[in-house]
């Protein structure tokens, strides 16, 4: 089922059956801009010839009897990404990803977030239930030589999280030069579970990027050319695949089972993962922590900002494979992620339970207030940007007032491709053009709103009073306006 024009007409008037009518051939919407690649001109590296790093883990400066505190520097290095070439990053404590923050479900977390950099950062925990004083609000700047404390009291389920910069106008830029990384929050569920642990946990950030000559990372708009960063509003696609800051990088493993955290953390690129010459993912855990079950499948699709645990079990290889991670969303070189050489045997005592967590399905009949946002591209201040409901971003303006332990449903509903981010709310999807999902329920905070799309889906606001934004999370919409406060009163 698509969404019809009638439907367009009945949630949103006349405005979006008529972008839906739109006949280019590469958008719905006929001035609709679509992501472009930023060709490299550097010499791209031969795949599967570097090794894959693990970030390093975050140690506390302190701790005390309910709280962890760490301290990170955002700042300037100089990395060697591409084989023998130095490029320029902006990373937490000089690393790209930034260091990865372990920390436990109902224990605080303080970040001390010291800006050494030459421009104003935010930093937003994707994915975690804060104070709106510590969530990052993209106007909440810590400027150049300035610091900032993020409380996290993570009264919430083990999951994998990530913190990346939140800048008003400019989380495209910041990103795309580094300031992101993993937070993973554990829980005594999940450790009683038998899944792989220790070497066989391994996060895994997928991105793009793009390289000049000299290593570095351009970025439209960062230069004097007139309307860069206009031509590249739709997106920005990298042509060389990294994985935690390595280009097509290489993974040996042992005939074992391991759990790997999928984070698609590109600007704007989707992903559909799978394994060459085949084998079975099995998916363990979606943004919120675990599924109820696991479930096999072939493939993985991820929006921006979106992640899934899962389960790849090498046993089924011989000594010798290779198995090739693709992306199946493009061909070429964007068609490859990284490759596992399978190269010795081991013992292996994990396992895969049939039953993984409990899951309370919301009730709708339970909602007290449905509401509608469109996302669609359209006119603002005489040119063209990213809206949604038709206005841009505006800091003073409240798009929505749920109450506190309400539940509530959004119905989302697109031109191209949205991947809708809520902040502090994490939602079950109810139905994808009217279909309900198969399967049992699973926590979100991140939805992909694919080309013409209607998704529903349900939240129920608990934890803090206070204002938050949605937006989508490719991030030149979001830079370019596409984002909406709600305060939970």
């Amino acid at each position: 089922m698509t969404l019809t024009r009638r439907q367009a007409l009945r949630l949103f008037g006349v405005g979006a059956a008529a972008a839906m009518a739109g006949t280019s051939g590469c958008s719905l919407l006929g001035r609709t801009p679509q992501a472009r690649l930023l060709a490299s001109t550097a010499p791209l590296p031969k795949p599967f010839t570097v090794p894959l790093p693990t970030p390093m883990v975050a140690k506390p400066s302190r701790t005390d009897g309910h709280s962890d505190y760490y301290d990170l520097t955002q700042r300037a290095a100089d990395l060697e990404i591409l084989p023998g070439l130095r490029t320029r990053i902006w990373g937490y404590d000089g690393q790209f990803p930034g260091p990865t923050i372990e920390a436990r479900s109902g224990r605080r977390a303080v970040v001390q977030v010291s800006n050494g950099l030459d421009a104003p950062t935010v930093t937003h925990l994707h994915g975690g239930r804060t104070p709106p004083e510590s969530d990052g609000y993209p106007t909440d700047l810590v400027q150049p030589n300035t610091r900032r404390g993020y409380e996290f009291p993570l009264d919430q389920r083990a999951a994998t999280l990530w913190y990346h910069d939140h800048r008003m106008d400019y989380t495209g830029p910041q990103v795309w030069r580094g300031l992101a990384g993993f937070f993973l929050v554990r829980d005594a569920e999940e450790e009683a579970l038998p899944l792989p642990t220790g070497e066989r946990d391994i996060p895994l950030m997928i991105c793009d990027r793009s390289f000049a000559e000299d290593g570095s990372m351009p970025y439209p708009g960062s230069s004097d050319r007139p309307g860069a960063r206009e031509a590249f509003m739709g997106g920005v696609l990298g042509d060389v695949i990294l994985v935690n800051g390595a280009p097509w990088p290489e993974l040996r493993v042992e005939r074992a089972r391991y759990r790997f955290r999928l984070l698609n953390g590109s600007n704007a690129r989707v992903y559909e993962l799978s394994l060459s010459p085949g084998g079975t993912i099995v998916r363990i855990g979606s943004d919120g922590g675990l599924l109820e079950a696991p479930r096999a499948a072939q493939r993985i699709r991820l929006a921006p900002a979106e992640r899934a645990d899962v389960i790849i079990d090498f046993s089924a290889y011989r000594i010798g494979d290779r198995v090739e991670l693709g992306n199946l969303a493009d061909e070429g070189p964007q068609g490859k992620v990284m490759r596992f050489a399978v190269d010795r045997d081991a013992r292996d005592d994990s396992s895969i339970p049939k039953v993984l967590s409990q899951i309370e399905r919301l009730d709708p009949a339970k909602a007290k207030v449905t509401r509608d946002f469109e996302f669609a591209g359209g006119s603002m201040h005489g040119g063209t940007g990213w809206l949604i409901n038709g206005k841009p971003f505006d800091p003073r303006r409240m798009d929505a007032r749920p109450r506190l332990g309400d539940t509530e449903i959004w119905r989302f509903t697109s031109d191209v491709t949205h991947p809708v981010h809520l902040h502090l709310a994490h939602f079950q999807v109810l139905s994808v053009n009217g279909e309900r999902p198969a399967g049992p329920p699973e926590w979100k905070d991140t939805v992909e709103l694919r080309d013409a799309q209607l998704v529903e889906v349900i939240t129920r606001f608990t934890g803090y009073r206070g204002r938050y934004v949605m937006h989508c999370h490719n991030l030149e919409h979001e830079d370019m306006a596409m984002m909406a406060n709600f305060e939970v009163v």
